[in-house]
């Protein structure tokens, strides 16, 4: 079965004609890119009509012509084919000695020449029908399917994006050292889903869903560059919420972009800034703000503004919004990573301010978001146009780019690993008596995502057991350690002893274990005292002579691994980066109170940063019911067995475990004051219930019999 992903399309017709022709050759295995890839020589620059990379046929350059006009095709064939050699035996692995192993060809598709016009000792490859490129492809066999996907690697472009360090102190081939090494080596090629999500590119906004792990930063990373090849005069913008994201983003569009050309991107075309921004460090609201000569807020003034730390940013957007009737245009493409932390008025501000094309690409993850509980629909973020007519509606056709793409398979978190993050999030297996924290509010999602259905049904009210897929969560990720070191959840005395144990393990890591420091990631689930209760480790990691750093705080906020330092974070900055050993500290904090959903994504976001091994700490007795849910998940064998609740016990969730504003949690504690006394009064016979005027008892009465 040969996948189609369609990048730019310069011809229509015979686009189609070619799609149509190999969705019917069910005998050929393989993916056909149209638009990709784009090759590069000291002359010419060629983006190919459609290339095929198959199991039978190696790869296959099509020419797609439109027009009737015979001429001599030898030239330009010759040159495209030896511009992608000169690109493929830079691969070793292709080749053997001096000789390329991959089957290379090229042909060119005129479905509207007049075959009588047409010489018959012409030195170039030609089919004007079907029948012509059945018997090309017969001509053109390749003996090495085995090579397959070294071969497609290639031709996807992310060889050197894939370049690991050397690990050179690796000498123990059964090491956490080696076993990492030899992961990374595993998995190389961006699988066909990924593939369609860098190439496809709408008219329009674009959603990109994926669990943690699932590869969507690097999707926009490789997928700015292409853009930008492509499009060179472009003004490109990536933005973030995450600081440390932007390191990643200079250094894969870089890589991404000599790949395709041989030369550095044009930094003056692409931007990568932060969504807020301020007069010495630019990003989208301050620049839409200088160039609609509107007032800018910086962060104080945007927290006196809402009353609210969490809703600072969410408050100005919603300001700037009301004072702008027309937007100026700025961008030709907005690029947004962890869109999740966003407000829907940040995204209609950057919808807004891009021409009439609005190529509006967000990249999410749901259960990553620190601030609320899932993204709103695309018709409530972006409204509804001068008909009533929504000015959003995300669709799939066939023969177009994908508007809606959804990353199901995860690379980076084990099975065991993403269950538990799955299950500690929602609360799954909390007491029954006290339920679940949160929910999807659409069940099917969690089939996109990568889970099937093993047992009862995916229904409100109904018992259902959830389990992820081989495909969705492959088993190399979990075969190379045993499940008791996969994931390790310790429950300690007190503070010391969790210091003192996370001391001993780093320093194992680093002199035995043969890992890196940039392997080892420390992560405290409380952001408010992460620089206070981090610091015993980081005391007892200087004793030891293990260098180490607060990043964003010891460092400058745009790094976040050093070379010889062990980093330690709070959650906000280690969104969007990895580790293959994580620390996951005082997880009590996540255990219950106030604004449970945002401590339960705390937490899930922090055990998905680990691409290998994570250890879950905590002392006091709230670690030890939060060890009970992972013990429950665990004895699962890390299926998720629960009963869905209905849309009226979700609604209720969403109310209880919201987060809550400084001032909503005052007018909730004075209420509860003040209602104490209430109650006190009347229990001690200073007030009766005879006093009190009936319409308020009947209401109270009724609020109650609803619990």
């Amino acid at each position: 079965m040969v996948s189609i992903v369609w990048g730019p399309i310069k011809n229509y017709a015979v686009s189609n004609r070619l799609a149509d022709y190999f969705t019917n050759r069910t005998d050929i295995e393989g993916v056909l890119f149209f638009g990709y890839p784009i090759l590069t020589n000291d002359e010419n620059t060629y983006s190919i009509d459609a290339t095929l990379v198959s199991l039978q046929h190696g790869v296959v350059l099509f020419e797609l012509i439109k027009d009737s006009n015979v001429r001599d095709l030898t030239d330009y064939q010759d040159d495209v084919i030896n511009t992608l050699n000169s690109k493929l035996i830079k691969n070793k692995k292709l080749m053997d000695r001096r000789t390329l192993r991959a089957k290379l060809s090229i042909v060119s598709f005129a479905p509207m020449w007049n075959e009588s016009e047409i010489e018959e000792d012409i030195e170039y490859e030609l089919a004007t029908n079907e029948d012509g490129l059945d018997e090309f492809l017969k001509q053109n066999i390749w003996a090495e399917p085995k090579l397959y996907n070294i071969l497609l690697q290639s031709i996807q472009a992310i060889t050197t994006i894939k370049i690991k360090p050397k690990r050179e102190k690796v000498k123990n081939e059964h090491s956490r050292g080696a076993k990492i090494k030899r992961l990374e080596e595993e998995i190389a090629n961006l699988d066909n889903i990924q593939t369609k999500a860098v190439i496809e590119t709408t008219d329009g906004p674009q959603r990109i869903r994926g669990l943690a792990g699932s590869g969507k930063t690097i999707v926009l990373a490789l997928k700015v560059a292409y853009l930008h090849v492509n499009n060179p005069q472009w003004k490109i913008v990536v933005t973030f919420n995450t600081r440390s994201l932007k390191s990643q983003f200079i250094d894969l569009i870089t890589r991404f972009t000599y790949e395709h050309i041989g030369d550095k991107p044009d930094w003056s075309k692409i931007n990568i800034i932060h969504a807020w921004g301020n007069p010495k460090d630019e990003g989208i609201y301050y620049n839409v703000c200088k160039e609609n000569k509107k007032e800018y807020y910086d962060f104080n003034m945007a927290r006196n503004l809402s009353g609210s730390y969490e809703k600072a940013f969410e408050s100005v957007c919603e300001k700037l919004l009301n004072e702008v009737s027309v937007f100026k245009q700025m961008y030709d493409v907005i690029l947004i990573d962890e869109a999740q932390d966003f407000s829907k008025e940040f995204l209609k501000i950057c919808y807004e301010i891009l021409p009439e094309k609005k190529r509006l690409i967000f990249a999410y993850d749901e259960l990553q978001s620190l601030t609320k509980q899932s993204m709103d629909t695309p018709e409530n973020i972006f409204g509804l146009g001068i008909d009533g007519k929504p000015n959003v509606e995300l669709k799939n056709d066939d023969n177009m780019p994908k508007e809606d793409i959804i990353l199901e398979t995860c690379y980076r978190n084990s099975r065991p690993i993403l269950a538990t993050a799955h299950a500690l999030g929602f609360g799954i297996y909390r007491e029954p008596d006290i339920g679940l924290i949160q929910l999807f509010d659409e069940s099917s999602l969690w089939k996109e995502i990568g889970y099937k259905v093993v047992g009862g049904e995916l229904e409100d009210d109904k018992n259902v057991r959830l389990a992820r897929t081989a495909k969705s969560s492959p088993l190399l990720l979990e075969a190379h350690s045993p499940i008791d070191d996969l994931i390790t959840f310790k429950v300690c005395n007190d503070k010391e002893e969790q210091a003192r144990w996370v001391a001993d393990q780093i320093e194992k890591n680093i002199n035995e274990d043969e890992l890196e420091y940039k392997d080892i990631l420390v992560i405290h689930t409380n952001p408010l005292t992460t620089q206070s209760q981090v610091g015993i480790i980081r005391k007892m990691l200087g004793e030891k002579g293990i260098n180490n750093h607060l990043a964003g705080v010891s460092t400058s906020p745009d790094q976040f691994f050093l070379e010889d330092s062990i980093t330690f974070t709070s959650i906000h900055r280690a969104k969007g980066n990895e580790a293959a050993m994580v620390y996951v500290i005082d997880a009590q904090e996540c255990y219950g109170g106030y604004e449970l959903a945002r401590k339960r994504n705390i937490l899930f976001t922090a055990i998905t940063r680990s691409k290998a091994w994570v250890r879950i700490l905590g002392y006091g007795e709230n670690a030890m019911l939060l060890k009970k849910e992972f013990n429950k998940v665990k004895s699962e064998n890390f299926e998720l067995d629960f009963i869905y609740p209905n849309e009226e016990l979700r609604k209720k969730m969403n109310i209880i475990h919201r987060d809550k504003t400084i001032n909503e949690k005052q007018n909730i504690k004075n209420t509860i004051n003040e209602f104490g006394k209430a109650v006190q009064a009347i229990s001690n016979g200073d007030v009766y219930l005879e006093d009190l005027p009936k319409d308020l008892v009947e209401k109270l009465k009724g609020l109650l019999g609803n619990e």
